[in-house]
């Protein structure tokens, strides 16, 4: 009898401990969402769920949106990806820190700049509450700044791989050598399989993470590197879009006629190929062949990822966020490149999926990038992070709060911003000349109606938003493929 009785007190202790184990883990799983934090380099809105533009294949950002909320109006802080992303991640503006450039990844924070002196960056605020963090990729300019990620799988160099033999659009035009840097824009199929892509293997260390056991809410940071330049992507990405089937952005010959001089420097990127090239050499539809072949890559690693989440024991309880750090100009206002304060430079893809969100909502208002950081810190029950410029877009995506005056604020270079609201986008230069365009009626941005009195009201109103701070150059930050802003810096600091 005693030896009964001790076999079911073992038992019921084995069971007790099993539950208690069960309930930790769900404990773990239900107190905190995790966050997946997926960046994509230069991706413009051509995506399914967007613009759909020339049929494009994209079943993994589709699939998303469906999950989700979709802002198809969505506009960076800066058309460039380092000050872009030191935005996102500081929760701050460029025109508060002055970082308009490239900043080192450990630079970004540091003693010597007032604003983001002590700042605490997005994956570490939930590294401090509670959360194990974890990164691959290019989630920063390059990775990471060190020791921000618990768990860090790095960026492999550069944005190869690469073949032997190139077509590359190289140089430096305009620059001087030792002064101005040099860029490269190709496009091709190559390598021969995916498994040879960087961006391959970071989905792989993505997914063995999400098949691990955590005693903690996890933030899971991905960085893809495609689309950026150059354009390689194996052949197969390639037969989804034959030539003779591509579109080409709507272009106009004289589109730059009406851009003032500083936006006529600011566009003026001779190291990238020029509109008027590609339609004389054939190579237009070759170049937007070559983008949408890498957004179907890059979707296909998406979908990768969102497998090994919806078979995981996560699936139930993650905040996903997938962004972009600009958009990416095809032709349009002259040229094959970001750089600019215009539409298709400055809007990229932004989606949200959360278990408390709408399922298939599309949002048309124009939002902030930099609304990423106190956006997830609301979806998550954190405490709000006081040091963040922006608003959360919570309130919208669930009850449709703001979205009639909401606005979108960019900068490229000290003093230069745009700014986007439902119906307007309105430019202001350094030197004052401006731009506005009515999208209502005016949805390339061909027709620069700033000079027509007609408007002279709404510049007024307009120019109430844009930014009261614009701080000098942050010593570390600089941009050196593009002649102006070297001048600029130079100009404005002293240097």
């Amino acid at each position: 009898m005693k030896r009964i009785q001790l076999v079911l007190l073992v038992a019921l202790a084995f069971i007790f401990s099993c539950n208690n184990k069960k309930k930790k883990e769900a404990n773990v799983e239900e107190s905190k969402p995790n966050i997946l934090f997926i960046a994509v380099d230069d991706l413009n809105n051509m995506i399914g769920p967007i613009d759909n533009f020339s049929n494009v294949k994209t079943p993994n950002f589709d699939r998303l949106a469906n999950m989700g909320v979709t802002f198809t109006n969505a506009h960076v802080q800066a058309p460039l990806c380092g000050p872009s992303r030191a935005s996102i991640m500081t929760g701050l503006r460029p025109s508060t820190t002055g970082i308009y450039g490239m900043a080192p990844d450990n630079e970004v924070r540091r003693e010597g700049n007032p604003a983001t002196k002590g700042i605490t960056f997005l994956p570490e605020y939930f590294g401090q509450n509670g959360y194990h963090t974890m990164g691959i990729g290019k989630l920063f300019h390059i990775h990471a700044p060190d020791s921000v990620f618990h768990e860090s799988g790095g960026r492999v160099a550069g944005f190869g791989p690469l073949p032997k033999k190139r077509f590359v659009w190289d140089g430096f035009g305009k620059g001087i050598k030792g002064v101005h840097g040099k860029t490269s824009t190709d496009w091709g199929a190559f390598p021969e399989t995916d498994s040879l892509m960087p961006d391959h293997a970071s989905a792989n260390w993505a997914i063995e993470r999400l098949q691990k056991d955590y005693d903690q809410p996890f933030f899971l940071g991905v960085g893809f590197l495609r689309v950026h330049v150059p354009l390689y992507v194996p052949q197969k990405w390639f037969d989804l879009y034959p030539l003779e089937a591509i579109e080409t952005p709507p272009y106009k010959a004289d589109d730059l006629a009406d851009i003032p001089n500083v936006g006529l420097q600011i566009n003026d990127l001779p190291m990238m190929p020029t509109t008027n090239w590609a339609i004389e050499s054939g190579e237009w539809k070759k170049i937007v062949q070559a983008y949408l072949a890498c957004i179907s890559f890059v979707d296909n690693q998406l979908g990768r990822v969102l497998d090994a989440l919806e078979n995981s024991k996560y699936a139930d309880n993650t905040v996903i966020v997938l962004w972009s750090d600009h958009g990416y100009r095809l032709g349009e206002k002259e040229t094959f490149a970001k750089h600019g304060l215009w539409e298709t430079a400055t809007k990229a893809p932004l989606m949200f999926a959360a278990p408390n969100l709408p399922k298939g909502k599309k949002i048309d208002a124009p939002v902030e990038m930099l609304s990423i950081y106190p956006t997830l810190l609301e979806l998550s029950g954190l405490p709000a992070y006081n040091r963040n410029e922006a608003k959360s877009l919570v309130s919208m995506m669930t009850k449709d709060e703001g979205v009639e005056d909401a606005h979108a604020l960019t900068t490229y270079g000290m003093n230069n911003h745009a700014v986007r609201t439902n119906q307007f986008r309105y430019i202001q230069y350094e030197d004052g000349t401006q731009e506005l365009y009515d999208h209502s009626n005016d949805p390339n941005e061909w027709t620069n109606v700033a000079g027509n009195e007609k408007y002279s009201e709404k510049i007024e109103e307009l120019k109430q938003l844009l930014p009261a701070t614009n701080v000098k150059w942050d010593e570390k930050s600089k941009y050196t493929f593009q002649p102006y802003f070297v001048e600029q810096k130079a100009r404005t600091s002293g240097e």
